[in-house]
C-alpha cells in the first residue's frame, strides 16, 4: 500500500472531504494534478476531488454546510465549491458515452476503475483518500511517477480520439515532468493522429502552448514534436527551433525565468507576417499580440548601437521590445553587445518629457494642428540630447 504524507492542501480540503464523506463514507478522493504533483514533489496549485456523489447531492451536502457552490462545469459533473475562500472543483464519477475528438457526453458511475479509464495518462489517474491513501485503478500509474514517464491510459489512438488537444498535453507533459524519451506508443499515436488537432479551438491549442513553452526545459519535447509531424501540423510556419534551443540555453545560463512569449516568438524570428497570422490564427488577447508583433516589427537602431541610442529605442519602443530583440540577439549571435543592451533596459527608465502642450498654449503658441507638430520637433531633439535638455531650452528651440 502507497501512502502520501499528508499535504498542506488536504488539511484545507478538510470541511469539504468531511461534507462528502459524511453524507457516504468512502465516497471522496483527490485525483489527477493534485495527487500527481504532490508524489512527483512539484508544486500543487489547483485541487480536484472525485466523488461517488451526483452533482446535485453533491450541491446540497455543500450548501446544508453552508460552503458556496458554483456550477462551473455541470455538463460534466463538475461543481466548484469554495470553502474558508478557497475553490476546490468537486467532480461526479464519470464514463464516456459519446466523443468527438473535443468534447464528450458522459454519463456518472460509482466506479473508481471506469472513471480512471477515461482519463489521458496514467500518472493523471491516481487517487487519494482522505487518509493518504494512493490508489491506483490502471495499474499503472505509481509506477510512471517513479519512472517520471508519461503513458496514455489503455489504448493511445483511443485516448487521442477523445479528444485530440492530448496530443499537445502529452508533449506539455513530457516537457514539465518526464525525465525518460517519450513512451514509443503514445509517440507515435500523436503523429498518426495530429491532423484531428485542426478540429480544436485556437484558444485550448494556445493554453497548451504556452504551458509548454515555460518548461525548464522544453525543447527535448519540442524536438519530438518536430520530429512526429506534429509541430508542422501546428505551426507550419515555424523555422525557429534551433534559436529557440539557443535561448532556453542562454536563458538557463543567465539565470532568466522561462518566457513562453519570448520563447514563442523565437519560432518564428524575423518573419513579421508570420507572426502577425500565428497571433491572429490563435487568438492571442490584446496584450499578446501587441508584444510579439510590436518586436517582430521593430526597426530601431540596436545592433552596434551607441549607448545613447540604446536609451533611444527604449524610450521609443518600450523596454519590453528591447529585451525580446536582445534576448533573441543573443542568443542568435553570442555578440557580447546584446548584454550591454539587455543591461540597458533592465537599469534604465525612460524619462518624461519635460515640455508639454500647456507649456506651448502658455507661451503663446496658438490653439491647432501647429502645437502638436512643435511638440514633436521637442521630443526628437530631447531624444538626440540623450534627454538632456530641459523645458525652457526646448522652449527656445520651438
Amino acid at each position: 500500500m502507497h501512502r502520501l504524507a499528508p499535504q498542506p492542501w488536504m488539511i484545507a480540503a478538510q470541511r469539504v472531504m468531511d461534507a462528502l464523506e459524511a453524507a457516504q463514507p468512502g465516497c471522496a478522493r483527490f485525483v489527477g494534478g493534485c495527487v500527481r504533483n504532490a508524489l512527483l514533489g512539484e508544486p500543487v496549485a489547483d485541487i480536484d476531488i472525485a466523488t461517488q456523489l451526483t452533482p446535485d447531492r453533491v450541491e446540497q451536502v455543500m450548501r446544508a454546510e453552508g460552503i458556496a457552490v458554483h456550477p462551473t462545469g455541470i455538463e460534466h459533473g463538475t461543481l466548484t465549491v469554495v470553502a474558508d475562500h478557497k475553490p476546490f472543483e468537486v467532480t461526479t464519477l464519470r464514463r464516456d458515452v459519446e466523443t468527438d475528438g473535443r468534447r464528450a457526453v458522459v454519463a456518472f458511475t460509482t466506479d473508481w476503475s471506469e472513471d480512471a479509464q477515461r482519463r489521458d495518462f496514467r500518472m493523471n489517474a491516481l487517487y487519494v483518500d482522505r487518509e493518504g491513501v494512493v490508489h491506483d485503478p490502471t495499474g499503472g500509474g505509481l509506477d510512471d511517477v517513479a519512472a517520471r514517464r508519461i503513458v496514455f491510459v489503455g489504448d493511445p489512438d483511443t485516448r487521442i480520439r477523445e479528444d485530440y488537444l492530448r496530443i499537445l498535453r502529452f508533449f506539455r507533459f513530457q516537457a514539465w515532468y518526464a525525465r525518460e524519451t517519450p513512451d514509443a506508443a503514445g509517440l507515435e499515436a500523436c503523429g498518426r493522429l495530429r491532423a484531428g488537432l485542426a478540429g480544436i479551438s485556437a484558444e485550448r491549442i494556445w493554453m497548451e502552448t504556452k504551458k509548454l513553452l515555460a518548461a525548464l526545459q522544453p525543447m527535448p519535447s519540442l524536438r519530438a514534436m518536430e520530429a512526429s509531424g506534429v509541430l508542422a501540423q501546428l505551426f507550419p510556419e515555424a523555422k525557429g527551433l534551433d534559436l529557440l534551443g539557443r535561448l532556453v540555453t542562454s536563458a538557463r545560463e543567465d539565470g532568466v525565468a522561462a518566457d513562453p512569449m519570448q520563447r514563442m516568438l523565437a519560432l518564428f524570428w524575423k518573419d513579421e507576417a508570420a507572426v502577425r497570422e500565428v497571433s491572429n490564427r490563435l487568438k492571442l488577447s490584446n496584450e499578446e499580440r501587441f508584444r510579439l508583433n510590436r518586436a517582430a516589427g521593430d526597426q530601431s537602431p540596436l545592433e552596434g548601437s551607441t549607448p545613447a541610442q540604446i536609451r533611444a529605442a527604449i524610450y521609443r519602443s518600450g523596454v519590453q521590445v528591447v529585451k525580446d530583440r536582445a534576448a533573441l540577439g543573443l542568443a542568435g549571435s553570442g555578440a557580447a553587445h546584446w548584454r550591454t543592451v539587455l543591461s540597458a533596459a533592465d537599469s534604465w527608465s525612460s524619462p518624461t518629457m519635460p515640455l508639454t502642450g500647456a507649456d506651448l498654449l502658455a507661451a503663446g503658441l496658438a490653439t491647432g494642428p501647429m502645437v502638436g507638430k512643435a511638440l514633436k520637433t521637442a521630443e526628437e531633439a530631447w531624444i538626440s540630447s540623450d534627454f538632456s535638455l530641459g523645458r525652457e531650452e526646448l522652449l527656445r528651440l520651438v
